[in-house]
């Protein structure tokens, strides 16, 4: 989290979860079955169970997932799972509370563990952790998140970090995945091994005789822009067609202007028309509207 925190959004700049559901709706109808609500923190949002179960009645939309820091889930996720969530990837840097309090500003890491305890025994499986590896911050715990793979059955997520303007967090802290592999097969040699659920972009390895798996994610080193299939309704109502560009299409202000579903069915069709071939991190581009608080994992 950014030192000085984030700035709020009035209530009437954000979209409501009656917009929220008419969005998804459509878009449904032109083929998008699958749908992950982020943040920021969704589960700060009250009444988020109520948008999961709106959105697991369309018809079309086949898994709802989400992505959390963790420190709410273990009080929301039975009630989650019955509005209709699938599975839950939860955003955990750190083993260590000096280094997670460094990192996110706030204490609860010890909920944080309970929340993932909690996702799994009620069977928001797999249960995803996702980190963000960082040179002389989090890459001395490579080898502690592997470690629980293979001891208790996590699924463990390492994602390249990803630079963005004025953020703390600076190009020189990118560790690429091919320097994370070669330090974690000190422990033994990782096989390949397909998702068990979900068609992001990682790749996914196991150890032999493990039951949980190791991911990594590339989006710096070998970026996977090629087989994108993802647009990001942002929570003011944009839709962002890469993360790691500001091109971004208004729906908030057509819809509130009475578009009908035809209209807002070109507006998408339109925007899945513009999305990028690629970014252009290797250029030196970094996005400077959104910090990656704000856009969500």
């Amino acid at each position: 989290m950014p030192t000085g925190g984030v700035h709020p959004m009035s209530h009437r700049d954000i979209l409501t979860y009656e917009e929220i559901y008419t969005i998804a709706q459509v878009a449904a109808e032109l083929g998008i079955n699958k749908i992950r609500l982020t943040g920021g923190e969704p589960l700060v949002r009250l009444g988020l169970p109520e948008l999961i179960q709106m959105l697991a009645h369309i018809g079309g939309v086949d898994d709802i997932a989400l992505t959390t820091n963790g420190t709410l889930l273990a009080r929301y996720a039975a009630e989650l799972k019955e509005a209709g969530l699938r599975r839950v990837n939860i955003s955990l840097d750190t083993l260590k509370q000096d280094k997670y309090e460094f990192i996110t500003r706030h204490n609860q890491l010890s909920e944080v563990l309970e929340g993932i305890e909690a996702a799994r025994s009620i069977g928001l499986n797999p249960v995803k952790i996702n980190v963000v590896v960082m040179a002389g911050i989090n890459d001395d715990e490579l080898l502690d998140f592997t470690t629980k793979t293979m001891d208790e059955e996590w699924h463990v997520r390492f994602i390249e970090l990803m630079p963005f303007a004025g953020e703390d967090t600076t190009a020189p802290q990118l560790i690429p995945v091919s320097e994370m592999r070669r330090r974690i097969e000190l422990l033994g040699k990782l096989e390949p091994c397909l998702p068990s659920a979900g068609n992001g972009p990682a790749k996914y390895f196991r150890f032999p005789g493990a039951k949980g798996t190791v991911g990594f994610i590339t989006p710096v080193s070998e970026h996977f822009c090629f087989q994108c299939n993802r647009l990001r309704l942002t929570s003011d109502g944009r839709l962002r067609l890469c993360l790691l560009a500001e091109d971004e299409v208004d729906l908030k202000h057509p819809l509130r202007n009475g578009v009908s579903s035809a209209g807002l069915k070109q507006l998408i069709q339109e925007a899945v028309a513009r999305k990028p071939r690629r970014h252009h991190l290797a250029e030196g581009y970094i996005p400077k509207d959104r910090p990656m608080t704000q856009v969500g994992g």
